[in-house]
């Protein structure tokens, strides 16, 4: 998203100013050719964002001399400053307090039962001891989530109390996220869903909310639960799809959201959709991308419209293709990236409109979120449904070289 919504704010005719804590970090942290599309801001801000009533006494300041009209966020870590950023120099945005409680997964949870939106049994505790008799209250297989972390970091399936144990010990040593900020020590524990996963865009503008579309999920690295790939629009009969998008509504709504492009993740059960997640933002993962190739609806441009308070157009037009998929290349192991081959058959391949792999060098980590991806493909179909499959054949057929011998 951070290099998609430098794009589509200018496509939109508008300017915007970067705020950052770090300028340092989009300087060096540039895999493509050529800077990073946030730094063709028109006015780069240092500002220690961490600290929010600072920065919202900054904003301010600057307000009668930089005129802002809307203020928005690429990254997770900063909805619930950007809500309140927007909130007060009077201007469009979410309801502070919703996005709090869709960006916290405890207060997601609560108030999803309270609203009757169907979701897992779960139980939240800071403690090991507590953990544990949640553990035994609820049952094995659970699934442990830290409640202020994104791309599934930590997230993984637990089958008895020596790996919830693990799990635990691995959270207590990232007391810190990668924004600097110091991370809530409330776990949640929740019963293990089965079933496949897909996510419903929406987009909520003044109170109404308008589902975009479905897009399925798979998932990979078990005990993690990794994405490994996307297609849009999900392969979904009409009933489900119905299903899934009111669940997800009827969460959106529960949690008091509004003015917001929505990613909500569901897990489709036997027993029906149960809602997993709900992010006030566009979705991740280059599925925003997806639903452009399909419909010709870009989220990234319609999340900047609706920070400014326009009304945003979500009628689909015909672009051609009647189905779009990535598929992630996840690294085989941990080690130096010596080369990946394959790459000559993704260039020369009609279908793919979007490929990367990282290069010689790269310092490969485990497969265990999704922040580890060692490059993606992404194609475009004619045929509904058809995208997946090529997609993940071109990604099977890539070839990731290490520069040590496996020991």
């Amino acid at each position: 998203m951070s290099t998609l919504l430098p794009r589509s704010i200018r496509e939109g005719g508008n300017r915007f100013s970067f705020v950052t804590r770090d300028l340092q970090h989009y300087l060096r942290a540039r895999s493509a050719p050529g800077p990073h599309p946030l730094l063709a801001a028109d006015n780069l801000l240092t500002v220690e964002t961490n600290d929010v009533p600072n920065l919202l006494d900054r904003l301010e300041r600057l307000q009668p001399v930089l005129g802002f009209d809307g203020v928005l966020t690429s990254c997770d870590y900063y909805l619930p400053a950007a809500a309140k950023a927007a909130e007060r120099l009077g201007l469009p945005g979410a309801p502070p307090d919703a996005v709090e409680r869709a960006c916290s997964k405890d207060l997601t949870r609560k108030t999803l039962r309270e609203a009757g939106v169907p979701g897992p049994a779960f139980a939240l505790a800071e403690t090991a001891s507590g953990l544990e008799e949640a553990a035994e209250a609820l049952g094995y297989p659970l699934v442990i989530k830290p409640v202020d972390l994104c791309a599934g970091m930590f997230v993984r399936r637990v089958d008895g109390p020596d790996q919830l144990r693990e799990a635990h010990n691995e959270l207590l040593e990232f007391p810190v996220n990668a924004r600097g900020q110091r991370r809530n020590p409330v776990v949640l524990l929740e019963e293990l869903l089965t079933g496949p996963e897909v996510s419903v865009e929406t987009v909520t503008f003044r109170g109404e909310t308008t589902v975009v579309g479905v897009t399925d999920k798979s998932v990979a690295g078990q005990p993690w639960f990794v994405e490994s790939g996307h297609m849009f629009p999900a392969a979904l009969d009409a009933a489900t799809a119905e299903a899934v998008a009111e669940t997800s509504v009827a969460a959106v709504e529960a949690l008091g959201l509004d003015n917001v492009v929505g990613h909500t993740e569901v897990k489709l059960t036997p027993q029906g959709p149960r809602v997993v997640e709900v992010n006030p933002r566009p979705a991740g993962n280059q599925i925003t991308e997806l639903v452009r190739r399909v419909t010709g609806i870009d989220l990234a441009a319609v999340y900047a419209q609706i920070a400014l308070g326009e009304k945003p157009d979500l009628h689909p037009v015909g672009t051609g293709a009647a189905s779009a998929a990535i598929s992630f290349l996840l690294p085989p192991r941990e080690g130096t990236i010596a080369e990946i081959g394959g790459v000559a058959e993704l260039a020369a391949d009609p279908a793919v409109v979007d490929w990367v792999v990282k290069g010689p060098g790269h310092r490969a980590g485990a497969a265990t979120s999704n922040n580890n991806y060692l490059g993606h493909v992404m194609v475009t179909s004619a045929e509904a449904g058809a995208a997946r499959a090529r997609a993940e054949s071109l990604v099977a057929g890539l070839d990731v070289r290490y520069a040590e011998a496996v020991k």
